[in-house]
């Protein structure tokens, strides 16, 4: 597990996800356990024709069959406290059809394969963990999977809250801009007002691999 340090004696740790913890973090109410993190996952038919249920099946599938988990999580004291979904470009088609993405043009969207591009989709924090430095935590775990098994630039569809100011913590899924730029991320479109595709490009420098969680 590799370690992000927050103020106080407090430490967190991550690690690619396993699936008994994210059952764990998801529980049985709230929006993690009818969304199962399948929403970029499924077309906009294949979502509404499926239940919570099947959502999970679906995203226990992700974790047989020897391909990297479809995430990171973020632990305390051994308890999963976080998520952080994280797979090439190509398994998320609600992100390939979205307007934030389209509306960024060929040069964006077209400039990699599916398979070289990993996205990052999607935060999950446990309530009384928010705020603490987890996204943070899960942020740079999901880039060291992604370059871990083959990206070559690991992309982000973050909220920027200051064209957004009435945004709830409820359209924070996405992560925000600060919190990407802080990794590194760089804007390479803002064609949606209030919303950015951000792109980490490379494999890591030795700048950027000091961010990295250590394995």
């Amino acid at each position: 597990m590799g370690e992000a340090e927050l103020p106080g004696p407090e430490t967190i740790t991550t690690a690619a996800a396993q699936w008994p913890d994210v059952e764990r973090l998801f529980g049985a109410r709230g929006e993690p356990s009818r969304c199962w993190c399948r929403f970029f996952a499924l077309t906009g038919r294949q979502w509404s024709e499926s239940t919570p249920e099947q959502r999970k099946g679906q995203l226990r599938h992700k974790f047989d069959g020897g391909a990297p988990a479809p995430g990171v999580l973020a632990f305390r004291d051994g308890i999963p406290v976080g998520w952080c979904a994280v797979e090439p470009r190509g398994c998320y088609p609600r992100i390939l059809r979205s307007k934030v993405f389209t509306a960024a043009g060929p040069e964006v969207a077209g400039d990699h394969g599916a398979n070289d591009v990993w996205s990052v989709t999607c935060f999950v924090v446990a309530p009384g963990h928010r705020r603490q430095g987890v996204a943070r935590a899960l942020l740079d775990a999901a880039v060291g999977h992604a370059l871990a098994h083959g990206a070559t630039a690991v992309e982000g569809y973050p909220v920027d809250p200051g064209q957004r100011p009435k945004v709830g913590p409820a359209d924070l899924y996405h992560g925000t801009l600060g919190l990407f730029r802080a990794a590194g991320f760089s804007v390479v479109s803002d064609a949606v007002p209030g919303r950015a595709v951000v792109r980490l490009t490379g494999r890591l420098t030795a700048a950027s691999g000091s961010r990295a969680p250590r394995r």
